[in-house]
């Protein structure tokens, strides 16, 4: 479902998906990450990354709408230039805007709401980003089970910077939902905290981290690990531009 609203100097079109209520297989069942390991042993990532994942659950996740797309630098601008906030704006309009901290992303989708009447708009918890992604089933990446140069803008590709939005279509989530993996990283509203019952070396915060909120999905300097619907990961590196940090809005049903 699309809704297109005119604004003083743009259109802007928000493509939404609406994803109904179901169950969600959340995150990794622990008797898997030795495999998770020796199938990515390529990309050098320890098993303490994956055991954030842990355990495997069966989760509830009640009726949302979530955009089809990352949000692009033509629909960011309006906001960069009516509120004064960052965001790699150089970029040709059709690609994810990048370099947005989490409090800007979140006040780019209050600012979208009040500009444009429509209620609620916000950032994706994480386990409805999840469930965009995956679907009602445990596949692995997006569009399944197994992973395909090709179908996200990953650093397998070697572009070394953003595409246009929804660029692989072959690549879309079980509810086309575009660009699930790749292009760029995904703030959702969910502060990091291990899921209940993890292992007991699964680090209670993340002080690392440059921010505490979960990323989702990878950005085009990432490897294939970070396509893993189950990933969770963070933004750990101050410079947001650089590691391709972006953001899609969603709403309650």
């Amino acid at each position: 479902m699309s809704d297109r609203f005119e604004g003083s100097a743009h259109v802007e079109l928000v493509d939404w998906v609406d994803v109904p209520a179901g169950e969600l297989l959340r995150g990794t069942p622990v008797d898997d990450m030795d495999g998770l390991v020796r199938r990515y042993a390529d990309t050098g990532v320890p098993v303490e990354w994956y055991r954030k994942e842990a355990p495997r659950r069966r989760v509830h996740v009640p009726a949302f709408r979530i955009g089809r797309t990352q949000v692009t630098v033509g629909q960011w601008a309006p906001f960069a230039e009516e509120t004064g906030r960052p965001g790699a704006t150089d970029a040709p309009d059709d690609h994810p805007v990048v370099g947005v901290r989490w409090d800007d992303a979140v006040a780019y989708c209050h600012w979208l709401g009040e500009r444009h009447g429509v209620l609620g708009v916000r950032l994706p918890t994480e386990d409805e980003w999840e469930r965009a992604a995956r679907g009602d089933d445990d596949r692995e990446f997006p569009w399944g089970p197994e992973y395909r140069t090709g179908l996200a803008n990953l650093v397998d590709l070697g572009l070394g910077t953003t595409t246009p939005v929804g660029s692989f279509p072959d690549g879309a989530s079980p509810f086309g939902v575009l660009d699930m993996a790749g292009n760029a990283d995904e703030w959702t509203s969910t502060l990091y905290a291990p899921y209940p019952g993890a292992p007991d070396d699964v680090p209670l915060v993340e002080d690392w981290a440059f921010d505490p909120h979960i990323t989702r999905g990878g950005a085009f300097r990432h490897d294939r690990d970070l396509a893993r619907c189950a990933r969770r990961h963070g933004a750990y590196e101050k410079d947001l531009r650089s590691i391709g940090v972006g953001f899609r809005p969603a709403m309650s049903a």
